[in-house]
């Protein structure tokens, strides 16, 4: 008698990393001989791939655990993972909270699917949560999209940003080499992907830990050199890249994104703060003044890009004067997008310690005052794409009116124009543009 295959499901919270991790494992799900459905309920494997950025991040995880614990005592063969930051920060703890789950795995452990899951098949409760050498991944993702595709190109982090806990949920950088990369986005290419997006928590500290320097003491593999090294690979039309580091990003990034056709005008650059003795605390290591000066040197070489940043309000210790700071520099600067949060404290960081925390009102009403700013100042950004042709990738179906497509601009402005999806589907079309607005554009295809 043969037994159906075990089916999965896997729910991911948080970033661009944590999408990518998912992908990779569902892939390593799937080589298993599992398969994939959409509802967890009908899934006999459950994985959670989690974010601990904030703390709300954290209780969703918790709410969901808490109901597929409840299922495992009427379906024991329920399989039971929570992957991701979570895991690494609570470990152990974990296990005693939910003593329901099978396996708790950090993100360095991602590419380990296979052997942790050969384990708690043989009837083992396994935390992987040690840190090790991430093995380069020969497994092919399974990727939520046809069309876009997320490249690592390094992991882990070894800033010591007070607010922070990545470096304590994803480990030292850990480069991936210039060879392993491009060679994923050949193979993408042959499948058909039209768009890369390469990714770092920190990109710019790319290759400092790989081997080698040139003659006058500069590292041998910089991001910008992997830049100019994956430029033209066949069948991709276009890269991306992020998260940048104001301390580490160079002139030299700019000219390269200004002269290699493929690589988007759009940058991701957080600020955190607009005022100096908060980054300071925050140990972000570079100045207000610094960063203006990035964003001039941008807009000096490259006047059309797109800038998107993050801000933290109401860091422990954070005035109302302060706080103005960082109005100022969004007022200023005018970013396309701007991901805003209100300062959260996460454990085992420097800040959770620090004197003098903010009420939650005021980082409420700091919260809301500055999205009404970068409201205003993205409807002002959005306004030169009024009547200008632009061109667009198209991903999916518009999910509110079925009878359009939508895709991105170049500069990641989320286009909407009339056109069936089956013809359409990623081909990069040129769109004339009527109508804006603060996050999103129309057009029709000319």
């Amino acid at each position: 008698m043969t037994t159906a295959p075990r089916r999965y499901h896997v729910t991911t919270f948080g970033c661009q990393m944590n999408k990518a991790d998912s992908e990779r494992m569902a892939g390593i799900l799937d080589g298993m001989g599992l398969v994939f459905c959409e509802d967890p309920n009908d899934a006999n494997l459950i994985l959670y791939n989690t974010c601990s950025i904030r703390d709300n991040a954290e209780h969703k995880v918790y709410s969901y655990l808490g109901r597929q614990a409840k299922r495992k005592h009427e379906e024991p063969d329920l399989t039971l993972i929570v992957a991701g930051c979570v895991a690494q920060q609570e470990g152990e703890a974990l296990l005693r909270r939910v003593p329901e789950l099978d396996l708790v795995m950090g993100p360095q452990h991602a590419n380990r699917l296979q052997d942790l899951l050969e384990q708690v098949f043989d009837g083992s409760q396994v935390v992987a949560t040690e840190a090790i050498h991430i093995s380069e991944d020969i497994t092919k993702p399974r990727r939520d999209s046809e069309i876009t595709a997320w490249v690592n190109v390094i992991y882990g982090c070894n800033e010591r940003c007070t607010y922070c806990v990545v470096p304590n949920t994803r480990g030292v950088e850990q480069s991936r080499t210039p060879e392993a990369i491009l060679a994923e986005m050949e193979e993408l290419g042959r499948q058909g992907y039209k768009e890369v997006t390469l990714l770092g928590q920190n990109i710019d500290a790319y290759g400092r830990d790989l081997p080698g320097s040139t003659p006058e003491g500069r590292h041998l593999h910089t991001f910008t050199d992997l830049l100019y090294r994956v430029s033209d690979v066949e069948g991709i039309e276009r890269i991306r890249f992020a998260t940048s580091h104001p301390r580490y990003f160079t002139e030299r990034l700019i000219r390269a994104c200004a002269e290699l056709p493929k690589v988007c005008e759009h940058f991701h650059i957080p600020f955190q703060s607009g005022d100096n003795d908060i980054l300071k605390a925050m140990a972000r290591g570079y100045t207000q003044e610094k960063y203006r000066r990035i964003i001039d040197n941008i807009r000096k070489i490259m006047p059309d890009a797109s800038i998107s940043a993050d801000a933290i309000v109401g860091f422990p210790g954070e005035t109302e004067e302060q706080f103005e700071k960082t109005m100022e520099l969004v007022e200023d600067i005018g970013f396309d997008l701007l991901n805003t949060a209100a300062y959260s404290p996460r454990p085992a960081t420097p800040a959770a310690l620090m004197a003098d925390p903010v009420s939650e009102e005021v980082k409420a009403d700091r919260l809301q005052r500055l999205n009404r700013l970068v409201g205003v100042k993205a409807e002002e950004r959005s306004r030169r794409y009024l009547g200008r042709s632009e061109e667009v990738l198209v991903e999916d179906i518009n999910p509110k009116n079925p009878a359009q497509v939508m895709g991105r601009t170049r500069g990641n402005r989320l286009t909407f124009l009339d056109g069936k999806i089956d013809e359409l589907k990623g081909k990069l079309v040129e769109v004339k543009i009527t109508e804006v607005r603060p996050f999103s554009l129309t057009g029709n295809m000319l």
